[in-house]
């Protein structure tokens, strides 16, 4: 059976050093692309992660890093795989849940732009979960009736992937579902836009799971104590809980989702605002009164007579004498002239009396 395609469709599968979208980084990438009339194109990705690779991942898909030590990092490649997907649909097992998500957080750190808007995609997975709760392996034994070869290398659990669902487009082809609503459909179509609807019943909004759609296409959070609620009615009772995310160990993709949601929300709220704010009243124009007209019949009204104030008694002023703190009652001595008459020569008359005041002998 073919895939009726109406655009391309990208059938791919990651492996990495783990199962943690938001810290663990891709080894290989391998993506096999099938456009309008089945036309088909495979390229394969080795990645050197930039970081050890556990041993326990390792053992799972056989990349050690002696094998990706000298391969290029993603942000090198991360043009060139953007390209080669370019507006594919995407296509893988456990993609909506691991594979989606981690290819966005590492296109996300390397600045490269790659949309996810208006593009389906069909997780293989679900619809064998939903129709037989197998894994990948027995997807492939029992849709297919073989045994993966080199099972855990990127290009052939791709290869299985796709041929499970083309084994699953002609086994459930007619088939009637039953979903948890008591509904039946036949959801297994050789059409991707409904293969994408019944493979996304969960309506996940950011791939992690982390938020969900409802019936009414609004979005729930899908985790922790607010799990259930409308995500804009826990911004309304708890807005730093929006914080709280941003700031936590959330995947890249998860929060720019709830950045959009953050930011629809708070516009809203500023334009209720805006509209409950009154309208400033403008102030009352002030009108002047008009001036009374003179009645003729009226007496002219006589000017009030003056009011005899009473007289006051002033107090002569005091005059103002600055405090001469010099003292009060000085002795002035009389200013004596110096005498101008020459000093008589001494004389037998003053040694006597000079001697009689003093009783000395000369």
């Amino acid at each position: 059976m073919k895939l009726n395609l109406k655009r391309p469709l990208a059938f791919f599968d990651i492996e990495a050093t783990g199962v943690n979208v938001a810290t663990d980084r891709i080894v290989e990438l391998s993506v096999i692309k099938l456009s309008p009339g089945n036309l088909e194109e495979v390229k394969t990705w080795r990645i050197n992660p930039g970081v050890p690779i556990p041993l326990e991942a390792s053992l799972v898909h056989g990349i050690y890093d002696d094998d990706v030590k000298s391969e290029p990092l993603f942000k090198t490649a991360a043009t060139a795989i953007a390209e080669f997907i370019g507006d594919s649909d995407l296509a893988g097992y456990n993609s909506n849940k691991y594979d989606i998500p981690l290819l966005m957080e590492e296109f996300l750190r390397a600045g490269v732009s790659f949309d996810l808007e208006n593009r389906f995609f069909v997780d293989v997975q679900n619809i064998f979960h939903q129709m037989e709760q197998r894994t990948l392996k027995a997807a492939y034994q029992f849709y297919c009736g073989k045994q993966i070869i080199n099972a855990h290398s990127a290009e052939a659990d791709t290869r299985a992937t796709m041929e499970v669902l083309l084994a699953q487009l002609d086994k459930y082809a007619g088939a009637d579902w039953e979903d948890k609503s008591g509904k039946i459909s036949k959801p297994v179509v050789n059409d991707i836009e409904a293969l994408h609807k019944f493979t996304n019943l969960n309506r996940p909004l950011d791939f992690a799971g982390r938020m969900v759609y409802n019936d009414k296409g609004e979005e729930l959070f899908n985790f922790g104590k607010h799990k259930g609620k409308r995500v804009e009615d826990v911004f309304n009772a708890e807005p730093s809980y929006y914080s709280w995310m941003m700031q936590g160990d959330f995947p890249l993709y998860t929060k720019r989702k709830l950045e959009e949601i953050y930011n629809r929300w708070n516009a809203k709220k500023i334009a209720d605002r805006q509209q409950q704010r009154p309208a400033q009243p403008k102030p009352a124009e002030v009108v002047k009164p008009a001036e009374p007209k003179p009645d003729a019949a009226k007496p002219a009204e006589q000017p009030a007579k003056p009011v005899a104030q009473k007289p006051t008694t002033q107090e002569p002023k005091k005059e103002f004498h600055k405090p001469d703190n010099r003292n009060p009652n000085p002795q002035h001595k009389p200013f004596k002239k110096p005498d101008d008459t020459p000093a008589r020569p001494v004389d037998e008359d003053m040694l006597s009396l000079l001697k009689e005041k003093f009783k000395k002998g000369l």
